[in-house]
């Protein structure tokens, strides 16, 4: 990747957050002729990834199909492939973070690290209306498009008691948790993968979700299990392991008591178990980082976006990764918010008078949807 050099004061694009989001929005940036760019991250590229625990894998499948005109879903640029690079079909975070690390050097992503970005201020009459602070400077610019992600973010709260438990993307070594019983709050991906680490190292799972997002098949795997999680499901139960799934909840609190804990919720007062119970909750938007800058959903608390996936306060503010929604439609997968990178690239081009020609790539590849009445739940069979 292309080092940032001195890091300057003032430039056209700064990308915060350097994961997939990040450089893959950079590339289609650099794509149009962007020149004074920037992309600012805390640790380093793909360091999110880096950071998993060593067990998780993707959900998504890689495989180099680019003979037929498809990409791989794991891809962040055309004519590019984590199967391809990495020989594997469901990589792990550290080859996935080594995977982002060569994209961006073949790319040259000027990038920079050690900035800790911790808010941005907005003023629409300056020359450069945003200014980009971090704990250790001041950095101007016209655009700013926000790709921090969310994994360094786990939600820890919700409801009184959490801070007893453990958020599951916290918890390392599962041989050594694993023994036991445990009560796992959550009962999407990343809980029952949970459960089946339990079980695999020895241990009995009860799973808590009201939802019972396992009895139910989504056409969009945003909303339910992956096939992949519930065949992994299936296998388990089938060969006798002790996971329990109960659909009682949703949970009101998690006491501690005398030689454990405790878990209260709608029809299931008095859970209890001797390990800290695991949170599978999901994940906090960085976007609490930016105050008023995005507005959100009165309802759902979505993040409200222009159909260019803008702020619709700070104009020149753009949004791009899992956190992007567009009424029902959820873009946290990589083969979905992809989709969106040109979308961005292509009206900042415009705004600096720029041709977005170069962009007709992503056309071809899938790569550059702007018209969302496609992403519907239809399905013959």
């Amino acid at each position: 990747m292309a080092a940032a050099g001195r890091l300057g004061e003032r430039y056209d694009v700064v990308v915060v957050g350097a994961g997939p989001a990040g450089i893959g929005v950079a590339i289609a940036l650099g794509r149009v002729g962007v020149e004074r760019m920037v992309v600012l991250d805390r640790h380093g590229v793909g360091a999110s990834f880096a950071r998993w625990p060593g067990h998780l894998r993707f959900l998504t499948p890689s495989f180099p199909a680019h003979g037929f005109g498809l990409l791989d879903l794991n891809a962040i640029a055309p004519r590019t492939s984590p199967a391809l690079a990495l020989q594997t079909e469901h990589p792990s975070g550290a080859q996935y973070a080594e995977h982002l690390r060569a994209v961006a050097k073949h790319f040259a992503v000027p990038f920079s690290r050690g900035h800790d970005v911790v808010s941005l201020e907005h003023d629409a009459g300056a020359p450069w209306p945003f200014r980009v602070r971090t704990r250790r400077r001041s950095i101007a610019a016209r655009f700013v498009v926000w790709a921090a992600g969310e994994f360094q973010y786990p939600r820890l709260g919700g409801f009184p008691g959490a801070e007893h438990c453990r958020h599951t993307s916290l918890a390392q070594g599962w041989e050594a948790l694993g023994a036991g019983d445990h009560v796992i709050i959550g009962g999407l991906e990343s809980g029952i993968d949970a459960a089946l680490q339990v079980v695999e190292h020895g241990g009995r799972a009860r799973v808590v979700d009201p939802a019972e997002p396992w009895k139910y098949a989504q056409v969009d795997p945003s909303r339910a299990l992956t096939p992949r999680t519930q065949e992994r499901l299936r296998d388990a139960l089938a060969a006798g392991r002790p996971i329990t799934l109960i659909g009682d909840g949703p949970v009101r609190a998690v006491h501690a008591v005398s030689g454990g804990y405790r878990v209260d919720g709608v029809g299931i007062r008095g859970l209890r178990t001797r390990n800290q119970p695991l949170l599978a909750t999901g994940f906090e938007s960085s976007l609490s980082l930016l105050g008023g800058h995005f507005e959100r959903d009165p309802e759902t608390s979505a993040v409200l976006l222009s159909a260019r996936d803008e702020s619709t306060v700070s104009p020149g503010l753009f949004l791009a990764g899992p956190q992007v929604r567009h009424g029902a439609i959820i873009f946290c997968f990589i083969y979905k918010f992809r989709q969106r990178f040109a979308v961005v690239a292509s009206e900042i081009a415009q705004r600096l008078g720029l041709s977005s020609g170069a962009l007709d790539e992503y056309r071809t590849a899938g790569m550059f949807l702007e018209d969302l009445s496609c992403c519907d739940d239809s399905c013959a069979c």
